[in-house]
C-alpha cells in the first residue's frame, strides 16, 4: 500500500506531461488559448459532475469532520483564482516559447514547494527527501537541456515563472483541504470555479471562437479528460497519501513524459544526456520508496506535516496524511 501514493503522483505527472503536446497540436488545429481554457475547464467540470451524479458514493470522505463553508469556499477559490491563473499563464507562455524551455522554468516549483513547506513548518527536509529533490531537479535539467537549442523570449519566461509561483501556492493551499472533501468533489469544485472565471473573462472579451474543426475538438477532449480530470484526481489522491514535498518531487516525472512524447509525435530524438536525466528523475522515486518503507516512519513522518491550518498551529492540518486534509 505504501506504493499507492507515489504511483498516483506518477500517473498524474504522466497525464499532465502530455498536456503541452496536446496544447501544441490544438494550436496547430486552430484553437485559441481562450477557447482551449474555457472548453477544458467547462468540459472537465461537466464530466466530474456527471461522475458524482452516477456514483453518489464518491461524495463521501473518510473524515468525520464535515466540510465547512470555509472549506468549500477555498475549494472553489482554488479553481476560480489559482487554477485559472496558473493555466492561463502556462498556455500564454506555450504560445511564445518552446515547450521544453517552458517546462524547465515551470519545474522550479518542486524547489519552491519544498522550501515553502519547510519554512511554514508544514514539512521537514529529511536527508532522503533532500537527496530525492536534488536528483529529480538535476535530472529534469538534463532532460530539458538535452533537447538542444531552444528559443528564448523574456515575456514567455516571465509568464512561465509566474505559472510556477502560482502552482506553488496552489499546491500548498490545496494540501490544506484535500482530506476534508472527497477527491472527486474537490476536483469538481476546482474545475467549476475555473470555468466560471474563464467564462466571465470570455464574456468580457466578446466571446471565443469555437468554429475550429474536429482535430481541435479531439485535442481539447484529450486535454480535458486525460490532462485535467484524470491528472487532477490522481494528483489529489496521491497528495493526500504523500504530502506536498513528496508529491512535488514525484511530479518532476512530467517533463520526462513531455520530452518522450515530443520525440514520438514531433520527430525529436532522445539524446544520451536526456536519457541520463530521465534516469536521475526515476532514481528520485526509488530514494523516496526507501524512505517510505523504513519501519517506524509511517506515523511519525505523517504527523510532522500535519500541524498547519489557516495559519494556526493549534489544530490538525487537513492536508496531512494523518487523517485530515492539485496543475497547469
Amino acid at each position: 500500500m505504501v506504493l499507492v501514493g507515489p504511483a498516483l503522483c506518477l500517473l498524474s505527472a504522466a497525464c499532465f506531461g502530455a498536456m503541452a503536446i496536446f496544447g501544441k497540436l490544438a494550436y496547430d488545429a486552430g484553437v485559441s488559448p481562450g477557447a482551449l481554457l474555457l472548453v477544458r475547464f467547462t468540459l472537465a467540470a461537466a464530466l466530474l459532475a456527471l461522475l458524482l451524479l452516477l456514483r453518489p458514493g464518491l461524495r463521501r470522505t473518510r473524515t468525520d469532520r464535515p466540510a465547512t463553508a470555509r472549506v468549500l469556499l477555498v475549494a472553489v477559490g482554488l479553481g476560480a483564482i489559482g487554477y485559472a491563473a496558473q493555466a492561463s499563464l502556462f498556455f500564454a507562455a506555450l504560445e511564445r516559447m518552446d515547450a521544453t524551455l517552458l517546462s524547465l522554468i515551470l519545474y522550479t516549483f518542486p524547489v519552491l514547494v519544498t522550501v515553502s513547506a519547510v519554512l511554514l513548518g508544514r514539512d521537514r527536509l529529511t536527508p532522503a527527501r533532500g537527496a530525492a529533490l536534488v536528483a529529480a531537479s538535476s535530472g529534469t535539467l538534463l532532460v530539458l537541456l538535452g533537447a538542444g537549442a531552444v528559443s528564448f523570449q523574456p515575456t514567455g519566461a516571465v509568464l512561465a515563472f509566474g505559472a510556477a509561483l502560482t502552482y506553488t501556492v496552489y499546491i500548498l493551499v490545496a494540501d490544506t483541504i484535500v482530506h476534508r472533501l472527497a477527491p472527486v468533489v474537490l476536483c469538481a469544485l476546482v474545475m467549476g470555479g475555473a470555468a466560471v472565471t474563464l467564462g466571465g473573462r470570455a464574456v468580457l472579451a466578446g466571446g471565443v471562437d469555437l468554429t475550429f474543426g474536429r482535430a481541435g475538438w479531439l485535442w481539447l477532449s484529450c486535454i480535458a479528460v486525460l490532462s485535467t480530470v484524470v491528472a487532477m484526481l490522481t494528483f489529489f489522491a496521491g497528495l493526500k497519501r504523500t504530502g506536498p514535498s513528496t508529491a512535488a518531487i514525484l511530479s518532476t516525472f512530467e517533463p520526462v513524459v513531455t520530452t518522450a512524447l515530443a520525440a514520438l509525435t514531433l520527430g525529436e530524438s532522445l539524446t544520451p544526456l536526456q536519457l541520463a536525466g530521465a534516469a536521475l528523475v526515476l532514481s528520485s522515486v526509488a530514494v523516496l520508496q526507501v524512505r517510505v518503507g523504513r519501519p517506524g516512519t509511517s506515523r511519525a513522518g505523517r504527523t510532522s506535516v500535519s500541524r498547519w491550518w489557516g495559519g494556526s498551529l493549534s489544530s490538525g492540518w487537513p492536508g496531512s496524511r494523518s487523517g485530515t486534509s492539485p496543475r497547469p
